[in-house]
């Protein structure tokens, strides 16, 4: 009877005989493992770039932006502060307008904000500080507004001159003074509201007396922690819609609520669902390698056996038992895969790690990717010699003998 070393064995010896073959052989192995590993390593290093990325952005957050004029006001700005789990939080108006520094003029984006939008945003500042409340004609730049957009820098306690239009078609210019420049995070995939590399930002009550308007284009809100951040936003939701007339049956139709929501939970699932569903796209477009290579292994055990017919009817003579025999095709098949699996899973683990220095995302191999590739090797493999197997074990001996 033979045993399992035997069968190691003999499998071993069999594989290196035909190199050449064997090698070309769990070629297709090789590639669709390989493919296997880095796309499911891709997708978590995805997973992880955009949890860092947004982390960035902002801290806990909730964003509340209005779908029309004079819906946001200081009445809804106090439902958001005093709803339990809120730590902090800004209105905001925005308006893209020309702004004035010497003697060039540029379209920049401007932003009204409250001080508590340095820490709900995670802006971090390159020099100066950024405004309080109670500052009134200053201004925070982003890094590109005071590094690239002018053609000479901008630096701290310069003045630039910003005009506004007015709903009435008037326009105001007031002259602000620098008080802050905002490092560049250089984000790349997720922007958390106005991109801030080329957004100024200043006080949302000079914003406001500008423009003539007491309305709020937007709110956002910081929560207490990351945990609550979907219920602290579903409470704000529902705050929110009973004061400005909405039912109940209507809260989560965004096409009735006069008013948009979202949190910074909910940015980051879609993401991942995106970066899911890619990774399961690619994911099964590697899976045909792995059969491909399957049918490889098959045939190849095929051939074997054709070859090595007489063989066979020499064993069985000798005693050797159809479990024998089945045993030592089974082996030499799944040794193939196994081999396939070991060069597949070591491919995949280099292929991810350069596309990701490439694409400058954090590395991401879960353990659990090691085990994942040699288990989908030795599966293929085992099942590829099924077929060959019991079609060597089952010969009749007499008959394999006559075999030319």
């Amino acid at each position: 009877m033979v045993n399992m070393r035997q069968a190691l064995d003999l499998g071993v010896g069999s594989i290196t005989h035909a190199k050449l073959r064997s090698a070309l052989t769990t070629l297709g192995i090789i590639i669709g493992v390989a493919a296997v590993v880095a796309n499911v390593s891709l997708g978590a290093s995805f997973n992880q770039f955009f949890t860092d990325e947004l982390g960035t952005l902002g801290s806990n957050f909730i964003i509340i932006y209005s779908q029309d004029v004079n819906i946001l006001h200081d009445n809804e700005l106090n439902i958001v502060k005093n709803t339990p789990g809120i730590e902090g939080v800004s209105p905001s108006n925005g308006q893209m307008t020309a702004v004035t520094y010497v003697s060039s003029k540029r379209q920049i984006d401007i932003q009204g904000v409250s001080q508590d939008t340095q820490d709900i945003l995670n802006l971090q500042l390159e020099a100066g500080n950024f405004f309080t409340d109670k500052d009134k004609y200053v201004a925070v730049l982003g890094w590109e507004v005071a590094n690239k957009k002018f053609e000479r820098n901008i630096s701290l306690n310069n003045y630039i001159d910003i005009s506004f239009s007015r709903e009435d078609g008037s326009t105001v210019t007031q002259k602000f003074k620098v008080k802050g420049i905002i490092r560049s995070q250089d984000t790349t995939f997720v922007q958390g509201g106005p991109d801030r590399d080329i957004t100024i930002y200043i006080p949302i009550a000079t914003m406001n007396e500008l423009l003539n308007v007491s309305d709020y284009g937007g709110i956002t809100a910081k929560t207490s922690s990351a945990e609550s951040v979907s219920v602290v936003s579903d409470e704000v939701d529902r705050r929110l819609a009973r004061a400005l007339g909405v039912s109940a049956r209507d809260i989560d139709n965004d096409d009735v609520k006069p008013y948009r929501i979202f949190n910074q939970a909910e940015i980051i699932e879609q993401l991942n669902q995106l970066s899911n569903s890619l990774t399961i796209l690619i994911t099964l477009v590697a899976l045909v390698a792995l059969i491909v290579g399957s049918i490889g292994i098959m045939n190849i055990m095929l051939v074997t056996v054709t070859e090595r017919t007489r063989e066979i009817g020499l064993m069985k003579s000798l005693g050797f038992k159809k479990s024998d025999i089945l045993l030592l095709f089974m082996v030499e098949s799944t040794l193939l895969g196994t081999i396939g699996g070991v060069l597949g899973v070591l491919l995949g683990v280099v292929a991810s790690y350069v596309v990701e220095s490439y694409l400058a995302i954090p590395p991401v191999f879960p353990p659990y990717l090691i085990l994942l590739g040699f288990s989908i090797a030795f599966v293929v493999g085992l099942v590829a010699g099924v077929y060959p197997a019991n079609k060597a074990a089952s010969m009749n001996p007499v008959e394999a003998l006559r075999h030319e």
